[in-house]
């Protein structure tokens, strides 16, 4: 399979909502949180897929602040009015296309682009015992107290991590 990343497009939302449901069993988001992601942040939105074929991965990305995180499965009116870094909202892959090396593309890839765009940082919740993962691209864990109680709800293992660009 040659797999790349474009951009994601409203006709993928089916298949990203398919390799959610696989990724994430015990964090399943609703089709309208990706939707509603694509919508507020097009250019934070990619799918790895073949040629035209459907998504076998995706990352959302948007704006956001610090020591922040949206509630998970909830739709968001709209992105803060003075966001202070890039959100890494999520990074899932189909378990088909696992362990050929794709998420490192696309990872730099956004570092790249929010750098560019004049972000310091990018920020995200590490879930599933990602956070070493996560550590190999950069990311480094945050403490924050504004966040405990949330993290406590995506399960015992969450981390709070940022990337300075």
């Amino acid at each position: 399979m040659a797999l790349t990343w474009r951009l994601m497009r409203p006709d993928d939302i089916d298949a990203v909502v398919d390799v959610a449901r696989l990724s994430f069993p015990d964090h399943f988001e609703d089709r309208a949180c990706f939707e509603n992601r694509l919508a507020l942040y097009p250019r934070g939105c990619f799918v790895l897929t073949e040629a035209e074929g459907p998504a076998r991965g995706y990352l959302i990305a948007y704006p956001w602040k610090a020591d922040s995180a949206p509630p998970l499965n909830t739709v968001i009116e709209g992105l803060p009015a003075e966001p202070t870094l890039i959100y890494l909202h999520d990074l899932a892959l189909h378990p088909e296309a696992r362990g050929g090396g794709v998420t490192g593309a696309i990872v730099e890839r956004l570092a790249e682009q929010a750098a560019g765009d004049g972000w310091p940082a990018v920020a995200l919740v590490a879930v599933n015992d990602a956070a070493d993962f996560w550590r190999r691209h950069g990311f480094q864990d945050r403490a924050s107290d504004a966040l405990a109680e949330k993290l406590a709800s995506y399960g015992p293992d969450a981390r709070y991590m940022m990337r300075p660009l």
